[in-house]
């Protein structure tokens, strides 16, 4: 049992003997460090109950929202050596200005008249496919003209054959005749024989008779000899019918072959002359970039090129320009444990460098030269500082931003989430666990906070 009654303390009745001790008892201050100790505490653990507002921070720059409106390189398309400056660096210029001048300095672009040369390669390349358009109509009317003819002297070689048929058919009519006189004659002469054998016909009309036979005999050899000629005459009309087809359809291949060699003559001159026409307009586009010009109204920032005589190469950088007019934005950075609690649309607060600002991040109310902006882009991909880019806007609900902020210059941000204890913050932030860890739904995370407030000024 443990003794634990006043009547059995342990008093040590040696350390009243010294005056330290004595003096210590009769000092207030301890009471005084007590009390504070006590009153520290309670604010301590009113503090930790307070209202804390949790966020999403990120460090990012100055920019514009709008890629056509960011500093831009202007880069040339040519080699070229550097004749003259038009510019000095933070002049303002004008979309179409001239900003240098190069001079060429590959061998095949260097002869002064290049352009008009190859107009005029092109006019006469031109003129060579119109001709041979003319050749091709010509031997086209050629062609008809040779088959006219054909037509013609064939329709006069089946007239020759049509005729010595007809002759042929006629010579044989006669032939069949003279044949039938024959036989009358050689009848005429038998009976005369047989009447003069008879003593009925004198010796006069046999031989009358004989003659005439004779006659016949001599006739018929002659209609043979007619009737034969007219068939020689059938085989030459259908031979030369048969020549005459032979020799146009030469003469039209011949038209033709020549034809379709103007043509081929003709499509080879006119892709040259396409050739020549892209070469022409390919020249004149190219002494158009012996001019570098200003791509939009703009200051220049600096040259990326010095002096004059310099040679570049094609693709080289020249000249850095500012555009005259852009829509200001910012680019901040956030750790990939908030970027599922960063969506488009969602309200921040920015402040830049150099700007006079007082935050206090979990108590929005009590900031001051916080700024509202407007989340309008998250990058998908993560950046080189391993954080993902987010793009913010001004929101044209809050004040207006600085008209006096640089492209480039620092800039903050801060997400406003849900308001939790601070006690439960503390937690969160040495668990490493990211805000409104125990949220279910994305649709809850900001429920509390989903329109920042304003700053106290």
């Amino acid at each position: 049992m443990l003794n634990l009654s006043k009547e059995n303390s342990v008093y040590i009745p040696q350390a009243e003997r010294f005056k330290t001790v004595r003096s210590l008892e009769n000092r207030p201050h301890y009471k005084i460090l007590n009390r504070f100790m006590a009153i520290f505490g309670i604010i301590l653990i009113i503090f930790m109950f307070l209202p804390w507002t949790q966020n999403i921070s990120g460090t990012g720059s100055v920019t514009t929202l709008r890629p056509g409106q960011r500093p831009q390189t202007i880069h040339t398309t040519i080699a070229g050596r550097i004749e003259k400056w038009y510019v000095q660096e933070g002049q303002f210029v004008k979309k179409g200005d001239t900003i240098v001048y190069l001079s060429e300095v590959k061998e095949d672009y260097l002869d002064p008249n290049l352009v008009e040369n190859t107009k005029n390669q092109r006019d006469a390349k031109k003129s060579a496919a119109a001709s041979y358009g003319q050749k091709v109509v010509a031997l086209e009317g050629q062609k008809g003209a040779i088959l006219r003819e054909l037509k013609l002297k064939t329709e006069q070689a089946r007239n020759k054959v049509l005729q010595a048929k007809l002759k042929i058919k006629s010579d044989s009519t006669d032939l069949v005749a003279t044949k039938t006189l024959l036989r009358i004659a050689n009848t005429q002469y038998n009976r005369a024989v047989t009447l003069n054998k008879d003593g009925l016909k004198p010796v006069t009309d046999v031989e009358e008779k004989r003659l005439k036979q004779q006659e016949m005999e001599a006739k018929i050899i002659t209609i043979e000899n007619k009737f034969l000629a007219s068939k020689n005459e059938l085989i030459n009309a259908i031979v030369e019918l048969d020549r005459l087809e032979s020799e146009y359809a030469e003469k039209i291949a011949k038209v033709e072959s020549d034809q379709f060699t103007a043509k081929s003559s003709q499509f080879d001159t006119e892709a040259q002359v396409n050739k020549l026409d892209n070469q022409y307009v390919n020249y004149n586009i190219r002494n158009g970039m012996y001019y570098i010009l200003a791509p939009q109204d703009g200051y220049v920032n600096r040259a990326l090129q010095s002096g004059v005589g310099e040679i570049i190469k094609e693709g080289t950088p020249v000249v850095s320009i500012m555009p005259q007019n852009f829509e200001i934005a910012v680019e901040t950075f956030v750790s990939p444990i908030d970027l599922p609690l960063i969506k488009r649309g969602e309200k921040v607060r920015v402040w830049f460098d150099g700007w006079p600002t007082i935050v206090f991040s979990g108590w929005p109310d009590m900031s001051y030269g916080t700024f509202g902006g407007t989340v309008v882009a998250i990058e998908n991909f993560i950046s080189e500082n391993g954080k993902y880019r987010v793009l913010i806007a001004p929101d044209n609900t809050d004040q207006q931003w600085p008209t006096q902020l640089a492209i480039g210059s620092g800039a903050q941000t801060i997400a406003l989430l849900e308001t939790v204890p601070v006690w439960f913050e503390i937690w969160r932030r040495l668990n490493g666990f990211p805000p409104n860890y125990y949220k279910g739904a994305s649709s809850d995370i900001k429920s509390n906070s989903s329109t920042p407030k304003k700053d106290g000024k």
